[in-house]
């Protein structure tokens, strides 16, 4: 006969080492946050002890032992038998325990059962201990759980030496003894509880210099108040203490410091300006505390992008965690809150960048005279330190980008100097946004008393674009005819002289995308310059796809070219160079000709700053080849040994 396995109401099986391995590889990001969870318990404890009794101590102390144990004890609110059945009984359920204790209130950070079973991941043996502080008359409980899902629930007798208050004792799993070591639980209740408003302290060893019993001392590891709201003589001495905490916790002295406040968040903290440079999108290490408990070292998103130049330590009571509790939960709270916190951070570098270059002594705006406040040699290192953040911010801020333009230095022709600068003396603003194109033009530019910025790094192009649509700014790209026109031209009789020379090299870059232009120009030392045309490039893209495509897309794309199949650089040779007018002598028909060309073409290639494609050092190898042969072996060829080397 079968068996009948028919079933109704039953309850599910748990397997307990699932959820914990559960906990550890999905919900935690790993076994340490075992003394947070347990931390925030006893401080849950504490406080709603003091509901009842305001004056009630409130101390968690931990107590490391040999072969991997750890005794937590605090002075909390404590469990009667009764809360311990429903709340031990099933690991993890604190819904009585959240209505007669509170819990889920602004002051609790967790949920008991949760954070007990957190402990598991380190060890296979759990003890709790623990007497009520309000119902006096209850007797003490004895709860022990195992890793298997068992557990045991004694009542101790009414006078049993037991403490208002809990006592957790854990016993390590195998392999995981020194996740209860002295040294690895001072580091993460320091870590945690750093900041915990109870008194939390470590039972350590100390050095053995007498050979008899093993000393111990109890090392304190939270701080009574948080380190931005303390009281301190005056502003020096603040500003001094807070450099301190942030060297400690963070591990940098910070440049200077902005005061952060939302209160709608409950939450005050402070942001430390780096010492030294970042990229951009070097990833934001914000350390959050919930109810001064960690909550995270490296919270994400708490303020823009742009705000790469600062690390912040806040505290907050109103945000909601993620379940992890290691991130804080996206919601229209935490989006006002960031809005609130870039708005400050924000002011703050305004004002230094304004501190920067005009003072503001005798501001009546709060964050200009703290930007005042700081020594001009100190404002003037933040602004040139961390100038990537500034024109960051400028590239979606008007007064910023306002502010960037007459303080930051930018790459020009005439040095380094400001857009406003620019501006002031020349009135239309050139620029490239390629690094190699101002290589390119840049010594040629210089020569002819011609200004043209670099823009070719990252966000200086974005900057120019909007500046452009700025009032009263004159801003566009530089193009090849701007440099050619500036560059004299050569005597029509030289034209004629030199006419089918030219024209034999024209020919000879032609194949490489590149037309040929004879001027005369300084410096007389740079042969040839090669200019790159950005519409001319477009153009050729679009011809180079139009005759990809079939007819229809092709006609389409067709109407999108204009002029003639001009190529996109040119390659601009310099008649007043010596080694050009040698070269220029020879016959138009010499193999020396077209390996002079060659190798000019070259060359200003590596003038540009660009790298040598597989084509260029062929041209060269071949280049070469030739000049080598022609110099060792025709000694009155056009191109002397002398020569040669100009190319």
């Amino acid at each position: 006969m079968s068996e009948d396995l028919t079933a109704a109401g039953r309850a599910f099986q748990v397997d307990l080492r699932g959820v914990v391995d559960l906990l550890a590889r999905h919900l935690y990001s790993g076994p340490r946050v075992y003394v947070r969870e347990l931390l925030q318990n006893g401080v849950d404890a504490i406080t709603a002890r003091r509901l009842h009794d305001a004056d009630a101590p409130a101390r968690v102390r931990l107590r490391p032992g040999p072969g991997g144990t750890l005794e937590v004890t605090d002075t909390g609110i404590g469990l009667t038998p009764a809360q311990a059945t429903e709340l031990l009984a099933t690991v993890g359920r604190s819904s009585k325990r959240d209505l007669d204790l509170g819990l889920g209130r602004e002051e609790f950070l967790g949920q008991f059962g949760i954070g007990l079973l957190s402990a598991f991941m380190v060890a296979d043996e759990i003890e709790l201990v623990s007497r009520s502080a309000v119902e006096t008359d209850e007797p003490p409980v004895r709860w022990v759980g195992y890793a298997d899902g068992r557990y045991d629930l004694t009542v101790l007798p009414r006078d049993a030496d037991v403490p208002a208050g809990s006592t957790v004792r854990l016993r390590a799993r195998r392999d995981a003894e020194h996740w209860l070591s002295a040294d690895t639980v001072v580091a993460l209740a320091q870590e945690f509880g750093s900041l915990l408003p109870v008194d939390v302290a470590v039972e350590v060893p100390l050095p053995d210099v007498t050979g008899g019993a093993p000393a111990t001392a109890w090392r304190r590891v939270s701080e009574p108040s948080l380190p931005w709201l303390a009281t301190y003589p005056d502003e020096a001495a603040r500003t001094a203490a807070l450099a301190a905490y942030c060297e400690r916790t963070l591990g940098f002295t910070p440049l200077a410091h902005i005061d952060l406040s939302v209160p709608l968040a409950g939450l005050t903290g402070v942001a430390f300006v780096l010492p030294t440079a970042v990229p951009p999108g070097a990833g934001s290490r914000h350390r959050v505390y919930l109810k001064r408990m960690l909550l995270g070292t490296h919270v994400d998103d708490l303020l823009p992008e742009w705000a790469f130049f600062v690390r912040c330590v806040v505290d907050t009571s109103v945000l909601r965690p993620t379940a992890s509790r290691e991130q804080l939960y996206g919601d229209e709270l935490l989006l006002a809150t960031q809005e609130a916190l870039a708005a400050q951070v924000r002011a703050w570098t305004v004002a230094a960048l304004t501190a920067s270059s005009t003072g503001l002594a005798g501001s009546s705006d709060p964050d200009l005279t703290a930007a005042a406040g700081m020594p001009p040699a100190t404002t003037r290192r933040i602004v040139s330190t961390h100038h990537l953040a500034l024109r960051s911010l400028a590239t979606t801020d008007d007064e910023v980008l306002d502010l960037v333009a007459q303080v930051l230095p930018f790459e020009t022709t005439d040095g380094a100097t400001t857009l406003a600068q620019v501006r002031a003396d020349v009135g239309e603003v050139l620029h490239t946004t390629r690094v190699e194109d101002f290589r390119r033009v840049a010594p040629v530019a210089r020569a002819q008393g011609m200004t043209v910025v670099n823009a070719g790094y990252v966000y200086d192009d974005e900057l120019l674009a909007r500046l452009a649509l700025r009032p009263g700014w004159q801003v566009r790209e530089l193009r090849a005819q701007d440099v050619a026109q500036v560059l004299g031209a050569v005597e029509p009789h030289r034209e004629l002289e030199v006419l089918d020379q030219v024209q034999a090299a024209a020919a000879v870059v032609r194949p490489l995308d590149c037309a040929l232009v004879l001027r005369s120009f300084e410096p007389a030392e740079v042969p040839a310059v090669l200019l790159q045309d950005r519409d001319g490039e477009h153009q050729q893209d679009v011809r180079r796809t139009v005759a990809a495509q079939d007819d229809l897309w092709g006609g389409v794309l067709a109407g999108f070219v204009s002029g003639e199949d001009e190529p996109a650089r040119r390659l601009v040779v310099n008649d007043a160079n010596p080694t050009v007018r040698r070269l220029l002598a020879a016959d138009p028909a010499d193999p020396v000709l077209v390996a002079g060309v060659r190798s000019m073409y070259v060359t200003a290639v590596l003038l540009a700053g660009e790298p040598l494609r597989a084509r260029e050092a062929e041209l060269m190898n071949d280049a070469m080849s030739v000049l080598l042969e022609a110099g060792l072996t025709r000694p009155g060829a056009a191109l002397p040994d002398e020569t040669q080397e100009d190319v």
